[in-house]
């Protein structure tokens, strides 16, 4: 068994990303109250001898920020975070903070900028970093603030505030905005340079400059003047308060950013939905005219979105840690994604029920289950051991074992949640925060890992509510399970006791750990698979207590995450890492870039595993990119020398997700000589390697209309599985057209009914039927269907796809055959609604990574208000086309359909040979 975690002592030397960490002596609490929450109960006041946050060297501290901002819950654990947070006493402003495509830090002069887009390889090979340089200083003549403090946040923008008594400064700033927009007072506009620039385009209130082979623009209100003199540029305001910088992709591109120059973003809001095995997200800014009219703005994306929206995008791109960014000239985008499957468990396929009781028994039997856990995470690990194995008894009828293992569980839950023993829960008012203690690896002075930790107590609830609703009723236990979720990911925005989200960044994609941010590399998350547990946890809760709000945040959650997971820890489409840095995964992910790492420990095996574990029915997104799981392992073999030793369980199980048969056959030839991992048991790892060696690996390709519910392919066979945690049996579809019919309170496992399976990897034939839920498939056969095609509710969208329908084949190949050209035939109905219009584009991405090579829209098809289907094809003619065709190599091709006129809805048939996609490929 490895040695615990112990942060932040690392093995591994950071480098730069580093700055110096400590916890110093605890501060004196006040008298205590208890505060009751259903049937139990928190502290408003932390226990005795027990620290909140504090800096460095354990001075207590307060969130620092505006009287404007006072009292407000402060969303710690976000990119930008030491604003708020002042770690380091020596250092009121800011540690570096990466927004992408700029990075920032704020001084005492006012804000710095950069954007690096050189990366450095460090640390032996085993860190990249885009660190933080800067290019230029913003602010105004004479500003000399003693610190910066946060004034006012959104969802992934912030306002830094300066003031120095004259002289009052706010800049915006936020993930991939190119802008930084600027208010301030008493002073001119003030741009200091690292070096002499060099000036591109002087246009009076608008100046063009590269510096270090950077271009950027500067923006004054009309009627005033840039001036240059050495490393130093102003401007009067001429009696306005406003300007406005932005780093260009190009020269060229000045006069696209100068239109939105004074369209000032003034906030950002996602808001999320979960329908029928689609989650959607809509990104959105808000702005403000500070010139003439123009509302909207120029915004980058990152890969995990502009893989997933069909929203156009221009040609301009920027370099980023997390690879290219694309550019959208508007003020919203909405990303659409295959929602990621979450099981309560695996069914037990294949699993011998004597053995698993035997392995049962060895836990449940144990004479200290918690394997001595007092602080919150190890407490938190050995609930989610204890709470995997409850439906693998009742799987096989061993209702003493599950009622026994509840009865630990539910023992040890009401022991946290009940405050004034040797472990509770305690609210900070100034930090709007709930600390468990005893604490661990900072969570207290810090607040780091909040996610990490209560991840495991909302899953074990889950699982308890799962067998038990009237321990999870808000009367009861429930409500103390919502206070540790609305700590950790606060579906409110108007929640004044927590922040929203507090710790997953909804434009990155994913969680940070710190809860300070303070250092040189911006955030950090190491253990993104435990961030995933907490998601994973929401859809069990919010599906075992009837609160689809949370079971829908989950879903989103894990989608999300799970996206961005294997983009930016696993490098899934090798799109991401630098060519210089020589590893296919990373340990940690930084604001700067990415680290082959652990803060304890340089073994191969948990560099590996620590982005794995806990192993859980919420984990079968990892199975999504099957070819980097395999490098993934390959990888950890070679730094190891040989398979895992230490961590085998945890990297065996996640080998299982791309190669079932070859990690079982692990299992067999070792499993009589190993101490399972601190949160895995040998009765899960049996069950889990047996079930997917029988079932076959998840099958992402294919989703149901529930998130508790999953696809496994093993060959040709397709296994579904759906858990019905409502009190009537429902009946489950999936994307391809099968169905499950599921008991209440029941799991359901078959091979479906109706329906024909798609085709997920296409190799041969060039006709493509359509296929609800978003395939395009070679299989024939199919069941007819329908999809509805959105209404363009009066607006005019010719040429731009609108809340399109997306079909989408992938490991495409074929050879372009010589003059051929893209066709189809689709047939639309629009009912007894008056002029409609109905719009396709056909795109072609020739190498599977992610970029569209050929994209053609086709002249919209007006339909009659007639009842019965009208054959759209493309003897409508080309309105647009972008780029060229070739071969296609592992390729995508996508079909979009939307409303391009009209005010009515109107459908699509699918599921038949007269909707059909014929691509010019032999």
């Amino acid at each position: 068994m490895p040695a615990p975690r112990s942060r932040p002592a690392a093995v591994l030397v950071l480098v730069s990303a580093l700055a110096a960490l400590g916890l110093g002596p605890a501060a004196g609490p006040a008298a205590a109250a208890t505060v009751p929450v259903g049937a139990g109960s928190y502290s408003d006041t932390r226990p005795a001898g027990t620290s909140g946050p504090t800096t460095n060297t354990g001075t207590p501290v307060t969130p620092k920020v505006t009287p404007a901002a006072q009292g407000k819950p402060v969303p710690t654990n976000d990119w930008w975070s030491s604003l708020a947070f002042q770690r380091y006493g020596d250092n009121p402003y800011s540690t570096p903070m990466y927004g992408h495509p700029l990075t920032y830090q704020a001084v005492a002069g006012g804000l710095e900028i950069g954007y690096p887009t050189s990366p450095a390889v460090v640390g032996d090979g085993r860190q990249y970093e885009f660190a933080h340089k800067r290019d230029l200083t913003l602010g105004l003549t004479g500003l000399n603030a003693p610190d910066t403090k946060a004034d006012a946040w959104s969802d992934w923008t912030v306002t830094p505030y300066w003031s120095d008594g004259a002289r009052t400064l706010r800049t915006t700033i936020g993930h991939g905005l190119p802008f930084v927009y600027a208010k301030g007072t008493g002073g001119d506009a003030r741009i200091t340079t690292a070096e002499p620039p060099a000036v591109f385009a002087d246009q009076g209130n608008v100046l063009g400059i590269t510096v270090a082979g950077h271009h950027y623009a500067l923006f004054a209100p009309t009627d005033t003047d840039w001036t240059v003199s050495g490393s130093t540029v102003t401007a009067g305001l001429g009696g306005k308060d406003y300007f406005s910088v932005a780093v260009l992709p190009s020269t060229d591109a000045l006069a696209t950013y100068r239109k939105y120059a004074y369209s000032f973003v003034t906030g950002s809001t996602v808001n999320w939905s979960y329908d029928a095995g689609t989650v959607r997200a809509t990104y959105a800014l808000t702005t403000e005219a500070k010139e003439g009219t123009e509302r909207g703005t120029l915004q980058a994306l990152y890969r995990h979105q502009w893989l997933h929206t069909t929203d156009p995008l221009t040609p301009y791109t920027y370099v980023s840690p997390r690879g290219t960014m694309k550019v959208r000239e508007a003020a919203s985008f909405t990303t659409a994604q295959r929602a990621a499957a979450t099981l309560p468990a695996l069914p037990g396929a294949g699993v011998d029920a004597a053995r698993l009781r035997g392995y049962l028994n060895e836990v449940a039997n144990s004479s200290d289950p918690f394997s001595g856990a007092v602080d919150t995470y190890w407490t938190g690990k050995a609930l989610g051991k204890l709470a995997q194995l409850v439906p693998l008894a009742d799987q096989i009828g061993e209702g003493a074992i599950r009622d026994k293992l509840l009865g630990l569980i539910k023992g040890r839950l009401q022991d946290w949640f009940t405050a004034g023993g040797a472990n509770e829960f305690s609210y900070d008012q100034a930090w709007k925060t709930l600390t468990g203690y005893p604490a661990s690896y900072g969570s207290d002075t810090e607040l780091n890992d909040h996610h990490f930790h209560y991840g495991y107590y909302v899953y074990a609830a889950a699982i308890v509510a799962q067998y038990d609703p009237a321990w999870a009723a808000d009367s009861a236990w429930g409500s103390m399970v919502r206070t540790l979720v609305r700590d950790t990911a606060n579906p409110s925005r108007t929640d004044g006791a927590f922040p929203f989200l507090r710790g997953f960044d909804v434009y990155a994609g994913h969680s940070w750990a710190s809860g300070h941010q303070g250092f040189a590399a911006g955030n950090n998350q190491e253990s993104s698979s435990e961030s995933t547990n907490l998601s994973a946890a929401l859809v069990l809760w919010g599906s075992a207590t009837g609160d689809t709000q949370l079971r829908d945040l989950g879903t989103y959650l894990l989608t999300t995450e799970g996206e961005a997971v294997a983009q930016y820890w696993f490098d899934a489409d090798q799109q991401v890492f630098p060519a210089s840095f020589q590893h296919d995964t990373v340990g940690m992910v930084w604001g700067s870039g990415a680290a082959y790492s652990t803060w304890w420990t340089a073994n191969p095996e948990e560099i590996h595993g620590i982005n794995v574990l806990p192993v859980t029915g919420g984990s079968l997104q990892l199975g999504g990119h099957k070819d980097a799981v395999r490098r993934n392992i390959a990888e950890m073999e070679r730094e190891n020398g040989g398979p895992a030793v230490e961590w085998r369980d945890i990297l065996w199980e996640f080998q299982s997700l791309a190669d079932p048969g070859a990690a079982k056959a692990k299992w067999d030839a070792g499993n009589a000589g190993y101490t399972p991992e601190a949160g895995e048991s040998k009765a899960h790892t049996y069950h889990w390697l047996t079930a997917l060696d029988t079932l076959g690996a998840p099958d992402a390709s294919v989703t149901g209309s529930l998130p508790t519910s999953a696809v496994f392919l093993k060959g040709t066979t397709r296994t579904y599985v759906a858990h019905n945690h409502g009190t009537t049996a429902r009946t489950v579809t999936f994307s391809d057209g099968k169905s499950l019919s599921v008991p209440a309170r029941s799991t359901a496992t078959g091979t479906g009914t109706g329906g024909t399976d798609p085709d997920p990897e296409p190799s041969t034939g060039n006709t493509f039927q359509l296929r609800t839920g978003g395939a395009l498939t070679t299989a024939t056969g199919g069941t007819a269907g329908s999809d509805t095609i959105a209404s363009a509710q009066g607006t005019n969208h010719d040429g731009t796809p609108d809340r399109a329908l997306v079909y989408e084949a992938r490991n495409v190949n074929g050879t372009l055959r010589s003059g051929g050209s893209t066709a189809f035939r689709l047939q639309v109905d629009a009912g007894a609604t008056v002029g409609l219009g109905q719009q396709a584009r056909v795109s072609y991405d020739l190498t599977g990574d992610g970029t569209f090579d050929r994209t053609e829209t086709y002249q919209y098809f007006a339909t009659d208000p007639v009842t019965g289907w009208e054959e759209y094809a493309q003897g409508r003619g080309l309105k647009s086309a972008t780029g060229a065709l070739g071969d296609l190599r592992g390729g995508t091709v996508r079909l979009e359909v939307w409303s391009a006129i009209g005010n009515g809805d109107s459908r699509l048939q699918t599921g038949t040979d007269r909707s059909v996609l014929v691509i010019p490929y032999d």
